[in-house]
């Protein structure tokens, strides 16, 4: 199947190159984008007296220290039908986010190379943020600064072949081949397939998602996602996200994860808003690694004092099944249930 559909995207792409061929240059474009953030994270339950930050998801794993997020610079080229980014990132977020690879790698956050044959049909070729989830690893591109877990046991990377399709109404789809999830290069590893629906408008906009195949330790993986967003006014909004994902090795039965969010997003001028987050996360089949179920709440006030700049104060309270984070005690082990923490975030983006 998949042997298949690599070769019908080539073919498609071929005729689409045979074409533009024909065409006359146009002038190229170059758009340079980019932010740079940094963050003070406080866990009020260590307060300093054990070397455990109760922080079990992704980029903010520090305790009373004042950090660097991501540096980070986009290059967005156009020339006709063809196109290509090179997105490059420096600190801890671009560490995490590419943390199957190492030198140089690891700061490359997305390069692809892009083609479309007409509006209704983009190819990409390389490695790209994934399509799975509601977050996003740009701080600027979210509401809270912490990341749920969701993003942080789910995709974040895919190298491969996709192509994207405009149905017309609001309507697309994607399809794709990849490498098994995150990494950049798999030789002889067997292939991931890429999939999603979607349907965007004024008011509703929602993004079915699939990723199926082996990972490379020849796990079967099987991962469906569904995010949507209600603008209820230009002043309120609801976001949702919920996925599933299971996780079978050969010859055993499989494990899952699942996780479900809702975002309350309440702008009351262009100077202020803030944003609440309530995340279901279940793992007690431990495919994720938690072993439990958990609750984590969130609110975060996105204060933009001027153009291109965000401050995030962001208070977060975790609360697990079972004691899975640590107390002010000098406990060898995980001994408490719940976990709340402080954040301040400031982000520059251009």
């Amino acid at each position: 199947m998949v042997t298949r559909l690599i070769g019908c995207i080539f073919a498609v792409m071929l005729i689409g190159v045979t074409a533009y061929s024909q065409e006359e240059t146009t002038t190229p474009s170059l758009t340079i984008s980019g932010s740079i953030d940094a963050y003070y994270r406080f866990n009020f339950q260590n307060a300093n007296k054990i070397p455990a930050t109760d922080n079990l998801t992704s980029f903010t794993n520090s305790q009373n220290s004042f950090e660097l997020g991501m540096a980070s610079v986009k290059f967005d080229y156009s020339k006709g039908k063809l196109g290509g980014v090179i997105d490059l990132g420096v600190g801890t977020r671009a560490t995490e986010f590419s943390y199957a690879e190492s030198g140089a790698l690891s700061a490359l956050k997305q390069g692809y190379v892009t083609y479309s044959p007409s509006d209704a049909v983009t190819f990409s070729m390389g490695k790209w943020a994934t399509h799975v989830g509601y977050e996003l690893l740009d701080p600027q591109l979210n509401r809270n600064y912490s990341m749920s877990y969701m993003f942080s046991y789910g995709p974040f990377s895919h190298t491969g072949l996709k192509a994207d399709f405009s149905l017309g109404n609001g309507f697309g789809a994607m399809l794709g081949i990849a490498n098994p999830t995150d990494n950049v290069s798999a030789s002889f590893a067997k292939k991931n397939v890429l999939a999603q629906i979607s349907q965007s408008g004024d008011v509703v906009s929602a993004y079915l998602n699939y990723v199926g195949g082996k990972d490379l330790g020849d796990n079967s993986i099987n991962q469906v996602g569904l995010t949507a967003t209600v603008a209820i006014s230009d002043k309120f909004s609801i976001g949702y996200d919920g996925t599933v994902k299971s996780v079978k090795p050969e010859g055993a039965s499989s494990a899952s994860w699942w996780g479900s969010a809702i975002y309350l997003n309440v702008d009351p001028s262009d100077m202020f808003g803030f944003t609440i987050r309530g995340e279901y996360f279940d793992d007690k089949n431990g495919a994720a690694g938690i072993g439990t179920s958990l609750f984590d709440a969130t609110l975060s006030l996105d204060i933009k004092p001027a153009e291109g700049i965000l401050i995030i104060p962001e208070i977060r309270l975790d609360s697990a099944k079972d004691p899975i984070f640590y107390t002010h005690s000098e406990a060898p082990a995980p001994n408490g249930k719940s976990a709340a923490s402080f954040v301040l975030a400031a982000i520059v983006s251009f």
